[in-house]
C-alpha cells in the first residue's frame, strides 16, 4: 500500500468522507467549514486545533497524492474540497458501505472495538450487530494486496480488542500497547455499562453537532 498519511491528513480525508455521507448538501466543503470539522470536540479522537493555514496545507500535500480534488467558483473565488481517496472513480480503494464508515472512524476516533464501531457509526452506517462490524474489519484486514486494518492485543479494561488503520504505515503493535497500558491502567473503571453510556452520549453530541452544521451554526 502507497498511501501514507499524516494525523492532519488523515483527518481531512475523514472529515471529508463524513460530511459527503452525513451532510451531501454542504459537500464539497469550504476551508473554514472543513477547519471546523477537523477541530469537532465531539466524534473525535484526539480533538485537534488546527488552524486554517494547517489545513490548507494538508490539502495541498493530498492533492498532491491525488487525494483530494479542489473546485473553485469563479464567480465567488471560494474554493470547495472534495475527496478522491476511496469511491470515486479516480480511486482504486473501493469499500462497501460498512467498510467506508469504519475506515471513516478510524481517521476520526482512532482505534476501536467492534462494539464501538457499531455505536458510533450513527448515520455513515447503519450495523445490524457486532457481527456484521467484524466481518467488514475481516474484508479490510484480508484485503489483498495489503492489509489495510490490523486487530490489536486486548489491553486491560476493555472488553475486545480495538482495531487500527494501516494508511499510516505499520504499527508498532507492541508500543501502541505498553502507550495504551500507562494511559489506561487496570482497573482504571470502563466498565461495560459505562462504556455504552460514554458511547451514547458521544453519538448524540454527534447527532446535535450534524444539526447544528446543517443549520449554518457550524461556520
Amino acid at each position: 500500500m502507497h498511501i501514507q498519511l499524516n494525523d492532519a491528513e488523515a483527518r481531512v480525508i475523514g472529515c471529508l468522507i463524513e460530511k459527503s455521507i452525513v451532510t451531501p448538501d454542504q459537500y464539497p466543503m469550504t476551508l473554514n467549514a472543513l477547519t471546523n470539522a477537523c477541530n469537532q470536540k465531539s466524534s473525535r479522537d484526539p480533538v485537534m486545533s488546527l488552524t486554517q493555514g494547517e489545513v490548507q496545507h494538508a490539502i495541498r500535500e493530498l492533492e498532491g497524492k491525488h487525494l483530494v480534488q479542489t473546485d473553485e467558483n469563479f464567480k465567488s473565488r471560494v474554493e470547495k474540497y472534495a475527496q478522491r481517496f476511496c469511491n470515486t472513480r479516480y480511486s482504486n480503494l473501493q469499500f462497501s458501505d460498512a467498510e467506508l464508515a469504519i475506515v471513516c472512524l478510524l481517521f476520526l476516533r482512532g482505534p476501536q472495538t467492534p462494539g464501538e464501531f457499531r455505536s458510533r457509526s450513527g448515520r455513515l452506517h447503519s450495523f445490524e450487530d457486532n457481527t456484521e462490524v467484524v466481518q467488514a474489519l475481516n474484508g479490510l484486514a484480508d484485503r489483498d494486496p495489503d492489509p489495510l486494518v490490523v486487530k490489536l492485543p486486548r489491553t486491560p479494561g476493555r472488553k475486545d480488542s480495538e482495531f487500527m488503520h494501516l494508511f499510516s504505515g505499520p504499527v508498532d503493535v507492541e508500543a501502541h500497547v505498553s502507550q495504551v497500558r500507562e494511559h489506561r491502567p487496570a482497573g482504571s473503571g470502563e466498565r461495560h455499562s459505562v462504556t455504552q453510556l460514554a458511547e451514547r452520549i458521544s453519538q448524540l453530541e454527534a447527532e446535535v453537532a450534524a444539526i447544528n452544521e446543517k443549520l449554518g451554526r457550524g461556520g
